[in-house]
């Protein structure tokens, strides 16, 4: 017996496995698992984003429908009425309302970013006696309810200045801060290093250079997040222009006009939902143009507290 008949050939070893071709069952079925992996994992994503998108959706499809539809629980418009918008855009008064919406959330924006950053600098930064004090206050004024300050603040910019039937008692207290942007501002300050202020100190930055310099720069993303918050808070206020500007058509802003023109359309559904949308799509879309900045600058003003 030779060797060559007791031993016996090894295996030949096994090659990586070949996928399908792309129009076999075996492609079909993989791409099925893998699509029924990714509707598993994301559910839930998928459902929060259909329950927020489903009444835009709606106000979007009402708008678009006549006047007969909009009363009837159709969904779908059977004719794209997109006058409704024009007719919404042409109403008495909305530009003005809306000249007033961006002159109040405009400059109540700017004005709070301007008065809140150099507080929130000082706080985060300067040792001084009274500091944990004046921090205490400021949390203490983010507690406090609006209802509480109402009545004198009203008797004050209304019956002693006078101010009653606009705006201005609304946007001038801005320019002496806001609590909650200085909160959010200095938890931001206090993650820059200290050395580059000490850096900017030995080369002859004072304190007011500094923060123009060298601070502002870096708190971009945190001044970010504050002027977008202060922003949607002034486009969408109603309770501050009925208060002080309900008695002066001209002073109204969108959201309290809003209303006006729903009680004297509450039959003309599509021509309330037209007017809705126009009213909220400039903040949709200055979301979704600063979303980067805004969740950078959130997520980052809680880092270091």
């Amino acid at each position: 017996m030779t060797l060559g008949n007791t031993l016996t050939e090894a295996p030949a070893p096994a090659g990586p496995a070949r996928p399908g071709r792309p129009g076999s069952p075996a492609a079909r079925a993989a791409r099925r698992r893998a699509l029924l992996h990714w509707v598993a994992v994301h559910s839930l994503a998928i459902a929060a984003a259909l329950f927020f998108l489903l009444p835009f959706v709606f106000v979007l499809l009402t708008s678009l429908m006549d006047d007969q539809q909009a009363l009837t629980t159709d969904y779908w418009p059977t004719h794209w009425e997109w006058g409704n918008y024009g007719k919404v855009w042409n109403t008495p008064g909305f530009l003005t309302w809306w000249r007033n919406t961006l002159l109040y959330a405009g400059a109540g924006t700017l004005l709070t970013v301007v008065s809140s950053l150099p507080v929130a600098y000082a706080l985060a930064k300067f040792r001084f006696r009274g500091r944990n004090l004046a921090l205490m206050a400021v949390i203490a004024m983010m507690m406090l309810p609006p209802q509480v300050t109402v009545i004198p603040m009203y008797l004050f910019w209304a019956k002693q200045m006078g101010m009653s039937g606009s705006l201005w008692p609304l946007i001038i207290p801005m320019a002496f801060g806001d609590a909650f942007s200085i909160f959010l501002l200095r938890q931001f300050l206090m993650t820059i290093p200290r050395e580059y202020i000490e850096a900017a100190r030995i080369d002859g930055c004072g304190d007011l250079r500094t923060l123009l310099r060298v601070v502002l720069p870096m708190a971009k993303p945190a001044i970010a997040a504050v002027a977008l918050f202060q922003f949607f808070y002034c486009w969408n206020d109603y309770f501050g222009p009925q208060i002080y500007a309900s008695n002066n058509r001209e002073a109204w802003t969108l959201s309290y006009g809003l209303e006006s023109f729903k009680a004297a359309h509450h039959t003309n559904w599509n021509l309330t939902m037209a007017a809705t949308l126009l009213v909220m799509a400039p903040v949709i879309v200055l979301f979704f143009f600063a979303q980067k900045a805004f969740i950078e600058g959130v997520t980052l003003t809680g880092v270091k507290g």
